[in-house]
């Protein structure tokens, strides 16, 4: 394995300076520290010199890539500011996403990722330490601890090479042993070749002088890039809207029913509502009218979450005239204003689209002043009555670029807008007990079993039945979203629901009585559960008061699978009450469920109660054997967010998927709903999101993605555009033809 003998220390006149050489393939064998994955890898000459190329198979749940597994942890801590870097390139003519995991002694990892272009090998860099650049907090650096309040930062460095982008993990490695590099790929849509050379550790290049100032124009646009479709002034813009609303006029889709189904297809049952049904071996949405219907769509279509944090907040005090209170905006993060070329002072007309924001989940300021770019441009384009023009302008799109549906988070002002189907939403929010799975990601989970939970749960209900008014274009509803039922990254994990809560005390927490109540039925005695579990609990009443829930054996392991399904079940049953009371006629499309949270426990409680199966999936495709359990549930499903981006455009963050430009964004949009609609179980998906995130991040988060149909200055993205009315002019044939096969 790995030895320091086997180091080649360069001299590189390159941007990165070249401080340990890992793996450079000029020898004769693969080096023995470079281990492969799932895939077919083999050193080629390129040129003068060699590199290691790597096949990535398609139709693969698997990671496929290469992997540096040094014999001893590297000690990387005292080579200063540095970077893990590489050359690489994609074979062929499709990009390739690579993943960046790098892992310490400790077990700590942070994961990164970057399209690899095609062609030309290009240097891509992540940073693992950096300094002399210092934020507003003296403890924070660039690029790795800045509380910037965007998920991912500008480049940091002058240089040409590629910043990978920030997913998640411990930004802070323990640089004196590293143990484990890995660059790899996963759910790809085509077999693919990268070719990968000089992955080296490298000395940081100097930051750029105006490194975070000045990086949005006024438009809330790259300030410092140039790309199609920028906007310079309000003249373009409104040029660019009296082009656009003039394509409306053209109807491309003639072949649809009333509510966007299959006008040319067969017709059946007509209910005067949407329901499920299976035609030919293919789950389908059945329109009103009875006309097989696919759900396509767009997600988050609403004027909220479009601010960005302003990094001013208000201050006030009293006035020395008459000791009323006045108020002013002072800066609370320098690093957050400086970002911004231009925010409008208070005479401005335009200061109108300042908000303030009491709380965050995640960012540089736990309060402050946002601005709305999105708003103030909408204003400029289409004058005082903005918001209802753009209502008009959107479902003209929606219906322009082929969809069939606006999508989960759309602004309840577009429901029964009798144009286009729309999928209604709803949170249940309250005071309730709740419980934990140990790994809570965007808030305690409800403890199911707890009447006040039911009754906020209904409340809920009763609300979203208000805002739709027993609607015909109203499909469904999604209640709650990305529920952390459990992780799939280890029993713990998975189980985190039952092994929590079954150290708590039954008289206080009512799912642990639940589940007292569930083991007590499966096994009578206490001694017969000891027997099994392996375990010494004294009695069902000490059982009941919480006791240490270790696993110790696989039995143990299928009781807890039981206690899962039970709370997940629980959990949709209650709702499906609620939703039989207040909208018998729509269909109940559970918790959207993301694919890292979707343990099959909690899958199979759904199914129990829901009309369509929803899950979260941001993939390059759906592959046929990741959803093969949904062939024995038999259970329509639908897809209720996905993307991809790209950061060609000036944005910072792809999001979770990434594409190397618009072109490739809108070929990989088209690549996901082929695999979607060859896939007999699925009846839609919806696209997340309708707008842009903030250049600058979201206020909720920090969320900085180009993922949006349209950019911030509300002008679409053309290849996107483009793919999708191809896409959708023959969507039912492709579906529903005979020779469509799996």
């Amino acid at each position: 394995m790995y030895s320091n003998g086997s180091v080649h220390e360069t001299d590189s006149t390159e941007d990165f300076e070249t401080k340990l050489m890992l793996a450079n393939f000029e020898g004769k064998n693969v080096p023995e520290l470079l281990v492969t994955n799932a895939s077919n890898g083999e050193i080629i000459q390129t040129g003068s010199s060699h590199a290691f190329k790597v096949s990535l198979a398609t139709s693969s749940n698997k990671w496929a890539g290469l992997e540096l597994k040094p014999s001893q942890p590297l000690d990387l801590s005292k080579m200063g500011p540095i970077s893990l870097v590489f050359d690489a390139a994609s074979l062929g003519e499709h990009t390739t996403q690579l993943f960046i995991n790098i892992t310490d002694k400790n077990g700590a990892s942070h994961s990164r990722s970057a399209v690899i272009r095609s062609g030309k090998m290009n240097t891509y860099y992540a940073v693992l330490s950096s300094s002399d650049l210092k934020s507003d907090a003296e403890d924070e650096t660039v690029e790795l601890n800045l509380a910037s309040g965007m998920r991912s930062n500008p480049p940091p460095f002058n240089t040409d090479a590629i910043q990978t982008a920030w997913l998640w993990g411990t930004k802070n490695l323990d640089l004196s042993g590293i143990s484990l590099i890995k660059l790899s790929s996963m759910n790809s849509s085509h077999n693919k070749e990268l070719l990968i050379d000089n992955i080296r550790i490298a000395g940081n290049p100097p930051y750029h002088e105006d490194y975070l100032t000045g990086i949005l124009d006024e438009f809330g646009q790259a300030a410092k890039k140039d790309f199609e479709g920028k906007v310079n002034s309000v003249e373009e813009l409104r040029a660019a809207r009296d082009t656009e609303l003039a394509s409306f006029k053209e109807k491309p889709f003639t072949n649809r029913s009333k509510y966007g189904g299959w006008k040319d297809g067969p017709k059946l049952e007509a209910t005067g509502y949407f329901r499920a049904a299976k035609h030919n071996g293919k789950w389908s949405l059945v329109d009103p009218d009875g006309y097989l219907y696919l759900a396509t769509g767009v997600a988050v279509i609403r004027l909220g979450d479009t601010s960005t944090m302003t990094g001013l907040d208000r201050k006030v005090y009293p006035s020395d005239e008459d000791h009323s209170k006045t108020e002013t905006h002072v800066t609370v993060s320098p690093v957050r204003r400086n970002l911004f070329q231009w925010l409008p002072d208070s005479s401005d007309p335009l200061s109108k689209h300042y908000h303030y924001a009491r709380g965050v989940h995640s960012g540089a300021m736990d309060k402050g002043i946002s601005y709305n770019f999105y708003e103030a441009n909408l204003e400029r384009k289409y004058g005082d009555n903005y918001h209802e023009r753009w209502r008009e302008v959107t479902i003209d799109r929606m219906l322009n670029w082929g969809f069939t549906s606006l999508g989960n988070w759309t602004e309840p002002g577009l429901y029964n807008n009798d144009r286009i189907p729309y999928f209604a939403n709803a949170w249940i929010t309250g005071e309730h007990k709740t419980v934990s799975s140990g790994n809570d990601f965007w808030h305690a989970l409800p403890d199911v079993f707890d009447p006040a939970w039911e009754k906020v749960a209904d409340k809920a209900v009763r609300k979203v039945a208000k805002e739709t008014q027993g609607n015909s274009w109203c499909v469904g509803v999604f209640i709650d979203n990305e529920i952390s039922f459990g992780r799939p990254n280890s029993q713990q994990t998975r189980y985190g629901i039952p092994i929590h809560t079954l150290q708590r005390d039954g008289n206080e927490v009512p799912t642990k009585a639940a589940f007292t109540r569930a083991m007590q039925e499966k096994y009578s005695s206490i001694e017969a559960l000891n027997t099994v579990w392996e375990t010494n609990i004294s009695s069902w009443d000490a059982f009941n008061r919480g006791f240490d829930s270790t696993i110790n054996n696989q039995a143990q392991v299928a009781d807890y699978a039981l206690l899962l399904e039970l709370y997940a079940s629980k959990y949709y049953e209650t709702i499906a009450a609620s939703m039989d009371t207040h909208l018998p006629n729509h269909l109940y499309l559970g918790s959207r469920m993301p694919d890292w949270g979707m343990p099959m426990e909690a899958v199979r409680g759904a199914a129990k109660h829901v009309d369509v199966l929803s899950f979260n999936l941001y993939k390059e495709s759906l592959f046929h054997e990741t959803w093969a359990f949904l062939e024995e549930m038999d259970m329509p499903s639908i897809i209720g967010e996905y993307s991809i981006g790209s950061t060609n455009d000036g944005h910072y963050h792809f999001g979770i998927i990434d594409a190397e430009d618009q072109e490739d964004r809108a070929t990989k949009f088209v690549d996901y709903l082929d695999s979607l609609i060859a896939n007999p179980y699925f009846i839609g998906a919806h696209w997340f999101q309708y707008i842009d995130s903030n250049m600058t991040g979201r206020v909720y988060d920090g969320e900085n993605y180009n993922n949006g149909f349209i950019r911030v200055s509300d002008i679409p993205y053309q290849p996107m555009v483009d793919a999708s009315q191809e896409f959708h002019k023959d969507l039912y044939e492709k579906r529903f033809r005979e020779s469509n096969k799996l």
